[in-house]
Protein backbone atom coordinates (compact mmCIF):
# COMPACT_ATOMS: atom_id res chain seq x y z
CA UNK A 1 0.00 0.00 0.00
CA UNK A 2 2.80 2.38 0.97
CA UNK A 3 4.61 1.62 -2.31
CA UNK A 4 1.50 2.48 -4.29
CA UNK A 5 1.19 5.82 -2.48
CA UNK A 6 4.84 6.66 -3.13
CA UNK A 7 4.49 5.80 -6.83
CA UNK A 8 1.34 7.92 -7.06
CA UNK A 9 3.19 10.86 -5.48
CA UNK A 10 5.90 10.62 -8.15
CA UNK A 11 3.41 10.56 -11.02
CA UNK A 12 2.66 13.81 -12.80
CA UNK A 13 -0.51 14.86 -14.52
CA UNK A 14 -0.52 15.45 -18.26
CA UNK A 15 -3.17 17.95 -19.31
CA UNK A 16 -1.66 18.71 -22.69
CA UNK A 17 -1.43 22.17 -24.19
CA UNK A 18 -3.28 24.30 -26.73
CA UNK A 19 0.04 24.39 -28.58
CA UNK A 20 1.01 20.68 -28.75
CA UNK A 21 4.66 19.67 -28.55
CA UNK A 22 4.32 17.92 -31.92
CA UNK A 23 3.51 21.29 -33.49
CA UNK A 24 6.64 22.82 -31.96
CA UNK A 25 8.81 20.00 -33.33
CA UNK A 26 7.25 20.55 -36.74
CA UNK A 27 7.84 24.32 -36.70
CA UNK A 28 11.47 24.13 -35.57
CA UNK A 29 12.04 21.25 -38.00
CA UNK A 30 10.67 23.36 -40.84
CA UNK A 31 13.02 26.21 -39.93
CA UNK A 32 15.95 23.78 -39.94
CA UNK A 33 14.97 22.47 -43.38
CA UNK A 34 14.82 26.01 -44.78
CA UNK A 35 18.26 26.70 -43.28
CA UNK A 36 19.82 23.63 -44.92
CA UNK A 37 18.25 24.42 -48.29
CA UNK A 38 19.40 28.04 -48.01
CA UNK A 39 23.01 26.98 -47.41
CA UNK A 40 22.81 24.51 -50.28
CA UNK A 41 21.34 27.10 -52.65
CA UNK A 42 24.19 29.51 -51.95
CA UNK A 43 27.16 27.18 -51.59
CA UNK A 44 26.34 24.41 -54.05
CA UNK A 45 23.89 25.80 -56.57
CA UNK A 46 25.36 29.34 -56.52
CA UNK A 47 21.88 30.86 -56.64
CA UNK A 48 22.13 33.97 -54.40
CA UNK A 49 18.61 35.24 -55.16
CA UNK A 50 17.04 31.89 -54.27
CA UNK A 51 19.26 31.76 -51.17
CA UNK A 52 18.00 35.18 -50.05
CA UNK A 53 14.35 34.14 -50.47
CA UNK A 54 14.91 30.87 -48.65
CA UNK A 55 16.87 32.66 -45.93
CA UNK A 56 13.95 35.02 -45.36
CA UNK A 57 11.59 32.03 -45.11
CA UNK A 58 13.99 30.41 -42.66
CA UNK A 59 14.01 33.50 -40.43
CA UNK A 60 10.22 33.88 -40.57
CA UNK A 61 9.59 30.22 -39.77
CA UNK A 62 12.09 30.37 -36.90
CA UNK A 63 10.45 33.49 -35.47
CA UNK A 64 7.03 31.86 -35.69
CA UNK A 65 8.36 28.71 -34.02
CA UNK A 66 9.80 30.80 -31.16
CA UNK A 67 6.47 32.63 -30.84
CA UNK A 68 4.60 29.32 -30.62
CA UNK A 69 7.09 28.06 -28.02
CA UNK A 70 6.47 31.16 -25.88
CA UNK A 71 2.70 30.65 -26.20
CA UNK A 72 3.15 27.00 -25.23
CA UNK A 73 4.96 28.03 -22.04
CA UNK A 74 2.37 30.71 -21.23
CA UNK A 75 -0.50 28.26 -21.66
CA UNK A 76 1.12 25.36 -19.77
CA UNK A 77 -0.17 24.13 -16.42
CA UNK A 78 2.50 24.62 -13.76
CA UNK A 79 4.28 27.27 -15.84
CA UNK A 80 2.41 30.25 -17.30
CA UNK A 81 -0.89 28.71 -16.16
CA UNK A 82 -3.04 30.66 -18.60
CA UNK A 83 -5.13 27.58 -19.40
CA UNK A 84 -5.74 27.12 -15.67
CA UNK A 85 -6.83 30.75 -15.45
CA UNK A 86 -9.32 30.26 -18.28
CA UNK A 87 -10.79 27.25 -16.48
CA UNK A 88 -11.00 29.14 -13.20
CA UNK A 89 -12.86 31.97 -14.93
CA UNK A 90 -15.41 29.53 -16.34
CA UNK A 91 -16.03 27.84 -12.98
CA UNK A 92 -16.39 31.23 -11.27
CA UNK A 93 -19.38 31.93 -13.54
CA UNK A 94 -21.08 28.61 -12.83
CA UNK A 95 -23.72 29.65 -10.30
CA UNK A 96 -24.28 26.25 -8.74
CA UNK A 97 -24.25 24.85 -5.20
CA UNK A 98 -22.39 21.71 -6.23
CA UNK A 99 -25.14 19.28 -5.26
CA UNK A 100 -26.09 16.72 -7.89
CA UNK A 101 -24.72 15.84 -11.30
CA UNK A 102 -22.47 17.91 -13.55
CA UNK A 103 -21.58 17.34 -17.22
CA UNK A 104 -18.28 18.45 -18.76
CA UNK A 105 -18.68 18.53 -22.54
CA UNK A 106 -15.45 18.02 -24.46
CA UNK A 107 -13.26 17.26 -21.47
CA UNK A 108 -10.02 16.81 -23.44
CA UNK A 109 -7.44 15.66 -20.89
CA UNK A 110 -9.80 16.39 -17.97
CA UNK A 111 -8.17 19.59 -16.69
CA UNK A 112 -11.53 21.40 -16.36
CA UNK A 113 -13.18 18.20 -15.10
CA UNK A 114 -10.68 17.92 -12.27
CA UNK A 115 -11.05 21.61 -11.39
CA UNK A 116 -14.83 21.13 -11.16
CA UNK A 117 -14.38 18.03 -8.99
CA UNK A 118 -12.24 20.00 -6.55
CA UNK A 119 -14.54 23.04 -6.60
CA UNK A 120 -17.62 20.85 -6.02
CA UNK A 121 -16.49 17.87 -3.92
CA UNK A 122 -20.05 16.57 -3.44
CA UNK A 123 -20.83 16.53 -7.17
CA UNK A 124 -21.02 13.48 -9.40
CA UNK A 125 -19.34 14.39 -12.67
CA UNK A 126 -19.72 12.91 -16.12
CA UNK A 127 -17.12 13.99 -18.67
CA UNK A 128 -17.53 13.30 -22.39
CA UNK A 129 -15.18 13.74 -25.31
CA UNK A 130 -14.83 12.42 -28.83
CA UNK A 131 -11.03 12.05 -28.38
CA UNK A 132 -9.76 10.29 -31.55
CA UNK A 133 -6.40 10.13 -33.31
CA UNK A 134 -6.49 13.77 -34.44
CA UNK A 135 -6.40 14.97 -30.82
CA UNK A 136 -3.52 14.55 -28.38
CA UNK A 137 -5.88 13.39 -25.61
CA UNK A 138 -7.33 10.01 -24.59
CA UNK A 139 -9.78 8.53 -22.11
CA UNK A 140 -6.96 6.68 -20.34
CA UNK A 141 -5.10 9.97 -19.94
CA UNK A 142 -8.19 11.52 -18.32
CA UNK A 143 -8.61 8.62 -15.91
CA UNK A 144 -4.93 8.76 -14.98
CA UNK A 145 -5.06 12.53 -14.32
CA UNK A 146 -8.17 12.14 -12.17
CA UNK A 147 -6.53 9.34 -10.19
CA UNK A 148 -3.36 11.36 -9.58
CA UNK A 149 -5.45 14.36 -8.47
CA UNK A 150 -7.42 12.16 -6.05
CA UNK A 151 -10.84 12.75 -7.61
CA UNK A 152 -11.29 9.57 -9.68
CA UNK A 153 -14.22 8.38 -7.53
CA UNK A 154 -16.22 11.48 -8.49
CA UNK A 155 -15.83 11.24 -12.24
CA UNK A 156 -17.05 8.98 -15.04
CA UNK A 157 -15.56 9.41 -18.51
CA UNK A 158 -17.51 8.62 -21.67
CA UNK A 159 -16.78 8.86 -25.37
CA UNK A 160 -19.46 10.89 -27.09
CA UNK A 161 -20.40 13.50 -29.67
CA UNK A 162 -21.21 16.99 -28.34
CA UNK A 163 -23.65 17.47 -31.21
CA UNK A 164 -25.68 14.45 -30.11
CA UNK A 165 -25.27 13.77 -26.40
CA UNK A 166 -26.36 10.31 -25.34
CA UNK A 167 -28.41 11.49 -22.35
CA UNK A 168 -32.14 12.13 -21.83
CA UNK A 169 -33.47 15.66 -21.50
CA UNK A 170 -32.78 17.28 -18.14
CA UNK A 171 -30.26 14.70 -16.90
CA UNK A 172 -27.79 17.09 -15.26
CA UNK A 173 -27.95 19.77 -12.59
CA UNK A 174 -25.13 21.70 -14.25
CA UNK A 175 -23.03 21.70 -17.42
CA UNK A 176 -19.70 23.22 -18.45
CA UNK A 177 -17.69 23.35 -21.65
CA UNK A 178 -14.51 25.17 -22.62
CA UNK A 179 -13.42 25.97 -26.19
CA UNK A 180 -15.15 22.89 -27.59
CA UNK A 181 -18.31 23.80 -29.49
CA UNK A 182 -16.53 25.43 -32.45
CA UNK A 183 -14.50 22.22 -32.93
CA UNK A 184 -17.55 19.95 -33.31
CA UNK A 185 -17.38 18.89 -36.95
CA UNK A 186 -20.63 16.90 -36.88
CA UNK A 187 -22.65 20.12 -36.49
CA UNK A 188 -22.56 22.78 -39.20
CA UNK A 189 -24.42 25.33 -37.06
CA UNK A 190 -22.48 25.77 -33.81
CA UNK A 191 -25.55 27.26 -32.13
CA UNK A 192 -27.11 23.81 -32.34
CA UNK A 193 -24.26 22.42 -30.22
CA UNK A 194 -25.03 24.98 -27.51
CA UNK A 195 -28.71 24.06 -27.61
CA UNK A 196 -27.84 20.37 -27.36
CA UNK A 197 -25.76 21.09 -24.25
CA UNK A 198 -28.67 22.97 -22.70
CA UNK A 199 -31.09 20.16 -23.57
CA UNK A 200 -29.51 17.80 -21.04
CA UNK A 201 -29.57 20.38 -18.21
CA UNK A 202 -32.47 20.26 -15.77
CA UNK A 203 -34.89 23.15 -15.53
CA UNK A 204 -33.30 25.57 -13.10
CA UNK A 205 -29.87 23.96 -13.60
CA UNK A 206 -26.75 26.03 -14.12
CA UNK A 207 -24.44 26.28 -17.11
CA UNK A 208 -21.18 28.00 -18.02
CA UNK A 209 -19.76 27.73 -21.53
CA UNK A 210 -16.67 29.40 -22.97
CA UNK A 211 -15.91 29.39 -26.67
CA UNK A 212 -15.19 31.70 -29.58
CA UNK A 213 -18.67 33.16 -29.22
CA UNK A 214 -17.58 36.62 -30.40
CA UNK A 215 -16.61 35.29 -33.83
CA UNK A 216 -19.63 36.09 -35.97
CA UNK A 217 -18.57 33.58 -38.62
CA UNK A 218 -19.21 30.86 -36.03
CA UNK A 219 -22.12 32.16 -33.97
CA UNK A 220 -23.56 35.19 -35.72
CA UNK A 221 -25.08 37.94 -33.58
CA UNK A 222 -24.76 36.76 -29.98
CA UNK A 223 -27.27 39.28 -28.63
CA UNK A 224 -29.78 37.79 -31.04
CA UNK A 225 -28.81 34.27 -29.95
CA UNK A 226 -29.35 35.19 -26.29
CA UNK A 227 -32.84 36.46 -27.16
CA UNK A 228 -33.56 33.21 -29.02
CA UNK A 229 -32.49 31.10 -26.04
CA UNK A 230 -34.69 33.11 -23.70
CA UNK A 231 -37.62 32.76 -26.10
CA UNK A 232 -37.05 28.99 -26.13
CA UNK A 233 -37.39 28.81 -22.35
CA UNK A 234 -33.91 29.37 -20.89
CA UNK A 235 -34.78 31.44 -17.84
CA UNK A 236 -31.48 33.25 -17.33
CA UNK A 237 -28.84 33.81 -20.01
CA UNK A 238 -25.83 36.12 -19.81
CA UNK A 239 -23.12 36.76 -22.36
CA UNK A 240 -19.75 38.50 -22.10
CA UNK A 241 -17.76 38.82 -25.31
CA UNK A 242 -14.14 39.50 -26.30
CA UNK A 243 -12.79 38.19 -23.00
CA UNK A 244 -9.25 38.05 -24.34
CA UNK A 245 -9.24 41.85 -24.13
CA UNK A 246 -10.68 41.93 -20.60
CA UNK A 247 -8.93 39.20 -18.62
CA UNK A 248 -5.66 40.43 -17.12
CA UNK A 249 -3.99 37.00 -17.14
CA UNK A 250 -4.20 36.77 -20.96
CA UNK A 251 -1.16 38.56 -22.47
CA UNK A 252 -1.76 40.70 -25.52
CA UNK A 253 0.63 38.81 -27.79
CA UNK A 254 -1.59 35.69 -27.74
CA UNK A 255 -4.72 37.61 -28.76
CA UNK A 256 -4.22 37.03 -32.45
CA UNK A 257 -6.56 35.57 -35.10
CA UNK A 258 -4.45 32.39 -35.23
CA UNK A 259 -4.27 31.95 -31.45
CA UNK A 260 -7.04 33.40 -29.23
CA UNK A 261 -9.65 35.66 -30.77
CA UNK A 262 -13.33 36.26 -30.07
CA UNK A 263 -13.39 34.50 -26.71
CA UNK A 264 -16.74 34.74 -24.92
CA UNK A 265 -18.67 33.19 -22.06
CA UNK A 266 -22.34 32.17 -22.05
CA UNK A 267 -23.71 31.40 -18.61
CA UNK A 268 -26.88 31.34 -16.57
CA UNK A 269 -29.69 29.04 -15.45
CA UNK A 270 -32.09 26.97 -17.45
Amino acid sequence: MWELEVRSMKEKTNYGNWVPEKMLYLMFGLAAVFFVITVAAKAVLHKPVIAIVLGALCILSLLYAVYMLICHEIFAFGKGNMMAGVHEHLVDYLKWNGEGKLLDIGCGAAALTVRCAKAFPEARITAVDYWGVEWSYAKEQCERNARIEGVADQITFWKGDAAKLDFPDGTFDAAVSNFVFHEVRSAKDKRDVVKEALRVVKKGGAFSFQDMFSQKALYGDMDEFVRILKAEGISEVHYIGNLEKKLEFIPGFVTTPWMISGMGILYGKK
